[in-house]
């Protein structure tokens, strides 16, 4: 079905679009933008939708999601959390390779590729391990991963503490210009603990993981990147002086990046008050300060992207003491709204904020996506910009629902899906409460 789109606000920061305009689509492309445009296509040949009052933006995308699939698939699968990420807006999604088996082989790489096309609703972009089975010994076979369609390489949930092992994964992903992504954090500093280290870990009495933990090996990476001249990005940013250093080496022309995620610049270690196991995640939330400096590292370019580093589990793995709970909350339903919040406090103006969750995330990857100019692949998303709604993870549609989310007030709502032209979710934009 090709598809018509009247009288939406176009925001396409690639292109430097912001405009009310027609967008139409032909063969899952983007064929004309331009307003009031006309089509010989017949009726019965074409979806005609009245954008009035919506934005029309790229389809987001997310260079950091736990899928699950396989070995988990009790707390997630392909199907699910991709049906998650088309509520989220998002329809492009970077999957870890902390499943079970590991993905550190082709035969891994190529079933999760499989298994998105047949079940999955978004484009699925699998990220390989670093090392065998995320040891942080061995190295993986990288360019065999990138053969099978890997777009990146990491061990997310382990750092690889061994700096020989680390530098000669930048130098083997050199020579296929892929990017190395690193789980930043000594697993020294922080062993045994289970939240950020201060005075709200001693109220508790919980054991702390400092922030010296993260920063410490963001150092040692930029050292490294440095060195090596490798590309670099770095995962879920959570402490100010981790901010500080990526902006010191990008002033350096250093070829880094950097993400983010929404609880970091939404919450701090307040929220774990209560023994709140929602509220555990690694790295995990911290001070006022930090989610400040999380807010400056946006708002002046040093953090490139918005991730979710959506990662699922069940209910009765989250109830449990604080200590043996697992660390992880799904974000890809929440991660517009939260976002927004920024736009409403003025940290970020809509254009940045869009490009943080589209055009920048792509170019880290080299995925071409991530804006919508004429011979585009037609993924987008409509948003209600004044929907307001109360967040239910009861009603999320990934498998998991554990968000330290629920309840929250918010503001904007993907109204619509669209992937390669084809409309795979839906939903009415009226006030949801």
């Amino acid at each position: 079905m090709n598809l018509l789109i009247r009288n939406g606000r176009l925001i396409d920061p690639a292109h430097r679009r912001d405009e009310v305009t027609d967008v139409l689509i032909e063969d899952g492309k983007v064929s004309r933008i331009g307003k009031s445009l006309k089509t010989d296509l017949p009726k019965s040949e074409i979806q005609v939708l009245d954008g009035t009052g919506q934005w029309v933006v790229p389809g987001f995308v997310d260079l950091h999601v736990h899928l699950r699939e396989p070995g988990f698939e009790y707390k997630e699968t392909i199907k699910t959390g991709t049906e998650a990420a088309a509520a989220g807006g998002f329809t492009s999604v970077c999957c870890m390779p902390n499943t079970d088996p590991v993905n550190d082989n082709q035969a891994v790489t190529r079933f999760i590729l499989d298994k998105a096309r047949r079940e999955g609703v978004v484009h699925v972009f699998p990220i390989g391990a670093i090392t065998k089975g995320s040891k942080g010994e061995e190295l993986s076979e990288i360019g065999e991963l990138v053969e099978a369609g890997c777009v990146a390489i990491t061990d997310d949930g382990k750092p690889v503490m061994n700096s020989e092992v680390m530098r000669r994964a930048m130098e083997y992903a050199l020579a296929f210009d892929l990017p190395v992504i690193d789980h930043c954090e000594d697993a020294h500093l922080m062993e045994g603990g289970v939240m950020n280290e201060g005075v709200v870990s001693m109220e508790l009495g919980l054991k702390g993981i400092p922030a010296a933990a993260e920063e410490v090996m963001v150092a040692r990476n930029l050292i490294l990147a440095e060195r090596t001249g490798s590309r670099l990005h770095l995962a879920h940013i959570s402490t100010s002086g981790s901010v500080r250093m990526i902006r010191e080496a990008k002033a350096r022309g250093v070829r880094v990046t950097a993400e983010t995620c929404p609880h970091y610049f939404s919450l701090t270690e307040e929220a774990v008050r209560g023994y709140n196991t929602d509220a555990k995640m690694n790295p995990p939330l911290r001070t006022r300060q930090d989610r400040d400096a999380i807010k400056q590292g946006l708002a002046d370019g040093t953090l490139d992207v918005i991730a979710t580093d959506h990662a699922p589990h069940t209910e009765d793995e989250k109830n449990r003491e604080f200590d043996l709970a697992p660390f992880g909350i799904v974000g890809l339903e929440t991660a517009l709204p939260l976002t927004l919040m920024l736009v409403e406090e003025g940290v970020l103006t809509l254009d940045e904020a869009v490009a943080k969750l589209t055009i920048h995330p792509a170019r880290v990857m080299r995925l071409n996506s991530g804006q919508l100019g004429i011979g585009a692949d037609a993924d987008l998303c409509l948003i209600d910009p004044d929907a307001q709604w109360a967040a239910d993870p009861r009603k999320f549609h990934s498998k998991s629902k554990n968000s330290p989310f629920g309840g929250w007030r918010m503001k904007g709502l993907v109204a619509m899906t669209v992937v390669s032209g084809r409309v795979v979710y839906s939903r009415e934009t009226s006030r949801v409460v």
